[in-house]
This record gives structure tokens, C-alpha cells and sequence, in this order.
């Protein structure tokens, strides 16, 4: 682990920093927050994603109550999403129970995932309002039930991600929204996503848990910022303008994913797989 693995305080003013960005953009927590563990704190990925998952359950639960408050939640949505990301996520849970996550081929599974997730909510930042203007017109053809059908199918695909990296349920959640339901406002759009993540990322949260990928003790240093973190950015999320932090945010991201998977391919066990193939 880094040497400021031992500092406690700088846990939770990570978690601050990430919850007051979550409760403005309704952006993952897990997006900045799992490198944050990984890279600056140096634990290992398979806990950096089970502790951020569980820090992301309780944080959102928090934002989930201001935005409900605010009546800025579609419960129909959240439902739909549901419906698809909770089965997978019990899925994909019990696929990763069948490896070591916790040893070198986890690091590697778990690091390969964050890094996809970490390029695709970065593009999904930087390229959201082409991609709504490319497709919103093809969509909105669409019938009810259609709509519902492909919420749902976002809702599963979300779980995996999710279970896997502890990344997509915020950008590309929120962009998969905005896209089959351009009438609904967007803090309704970005409520709805942050209630939805409640359930996905506290049965992921537990998953991971029960395979012993959970730090509760850096989860509790994080509860400590991110909760007050959130509760500030919800109520400033219809005050405060968002594109400049995007571009910010979407470029660190891709700053971090490089690292990432230069880490990846610097790894010990693939290593020994170049070694072992240039001896045949």
C-alpha cells in the first residue's frame, strides 16, 4: 500500500470532494473515487471496488433523500432500471466468485474493467450532447413499451459494469436517460439515476462483500466526507453549471485510465505470460 495509506483524514476529504461532485453532475462516484483508492492509496483493485461500492450505496441513499425531498425523482424509471441491473449484478457477482478477485488474476479482470468503464464515461462526458442530438430524434419514434424494454436492457448492462468496475451507473446512466426520455427534466433525469444506483451498487456492495473485497475501515473514513459532500452538491445541482467540469472531469479520467493500464500490462502475472511465450 502507498505510504498515505496510514494518513486517515485524507480518506475523507477524498470522499467529500467525490460526493460534491456526485451530488452536482450525478457523475459515479466510483469514477474518480476506485482510482483515488487504487492509485493514490495503493489498495488492492477487488477492494477498492467492494469499499467504493458500499461508500457509493450510503452516499447516494443520501442524495437520493434531498433529490426526493425536491420531488426531482421518476420512480417508473428507477423501477425499470432496477428490474435490469439487480439480476445481472447478482450474476456477474456470483461469475467473479468463481475467481481469486482477490489475487493477481482479480487485479487483472478488475483493472481491465475499470479502465474500459473509466474510457467510456470520459467520451460519454465530452461527447454527451452529440450523442443526444445524433440519436434523441431516432428514439423518440420509439413506443412505450420499447422505451421500457430498452430501459431495462440499460439497467442490466449498468449492473455488469458496475459490479465489475464500480463505474456507470452516473455519465453513462444519466446520457442513456436523457436519451429515452428527452421530455423528462434534467434533475429529474439526474435524480432519477441517483436513486437508481441505491439498490444496483448496495447488492453489488454486498456481493463484494460477501467474497471479502470490503475495507470497512477506509469505508467509514469516506462515509465521514462523502455524506456531507453529496447532501452540499444536491442542492447545488440545479444552481451551478456544469459543461467546464465535465471537460475537466472526462480528461482526468483518461489521464487515469492510461495509468491504469499501463499498470495492467506492467502486472506480474502478465509478465510471466511474456516470459513463458518467448520460451516456446
Amino acid at each position: 500500500m502507498s505510504a498515505i495509506h496510514s494518513i486517515p483524514f485524507l480518506y475523507t476529504i477524498s470522499g467529500f470532494a467525490v460526493g460534491l461532485l456526485v451530488g452536482m453532475t450525478g457523475v459515479d462516484g466510483g469514477a474518480p473515487m476506485t482510482p483515488i483508492l487504487i492509485l493514490l492509496f495503493g489498495i488492492h483493485p477487488a477492494a477498492a471496488v467492494g469499499t467504493d461500492l458500499l461508500h457509493a450505496a450510503a452516499t447516494k441513499s443520501a442524495g437520493s433523500w434531498v433529490h426526493g425531498y425536491n420531488s426531482a425523482i421518476n420512480w417508473r424509471v428507477v423501477r425499470r432500471l432496477a428490474t435490469g441491473s439487480v439480476p445481472t449484478t447478482v450474476v456477474t457477482i456470483a461469475a467473479m466468485s468463481v475467481l481469486d478477485i482477490n489475487g493477481a488474476a482479480g487485479r487483472n479482470v478488475i483493472n481491465g474493467a475499470l479502465t474500459a468503464a473509466l474510457i467510456a464515461t470520459a467520451l460519454v462526458l465530452l461527447f454527451r450532447d452529440r450523442i443526444i442530438a445524433r440519436f434523441a430524434v431516432r428514439l423518440t419514434s420509439f413506443a412505450p413499451k420499447q422505451v421500457a424494454a430498452l430501459t431495462v436492457i440499460v439497467g442490466g448492462v449498468l449492473g455488469t459494469m458496475v459490479s465489475l468496475s464500480s463505474v456507470g451507473a452516473g455519465a453513462i446512466g444519466v446520457t442513456c436517460l436523457l436519451l429515452l426520455y428527452p421530455r423528462l427534466p434534467a434533475v429529474k433525469v439526474v435524480g432519477s439515476d441517483i436513486a437508481h444506483a441505491v439498490p444496483l451498487t448496495l447488492a453489488a456492495g454486498i456481493g463484494h462483500w460477501l467474497l471479502g473485497s470490503v475495507d470497512f475501515a477506509v469505508f467509514g473514513l469516506l462515509i465521514l466526507g462523502s455524506v456531507p459532500g453529496i447532501l452540499l452538491g444536491s442542492h447545488a445541482a440545479v444552481r451551478l453549471p456544469e459543461p467546464a467540469l465535465r471537460v475537466v472531469l472526462a480528461a482526468t479520467l483518461l489521464v487515469v485510465a492510461a495509468k491504469l493500464s499501463v499498470g495492467l500490462l506492467a502486472s506480474p502475472s502478465n509478465v510471466v505470460a511474456v516470459e513463458s511465450g518467448g520460451r516456446h
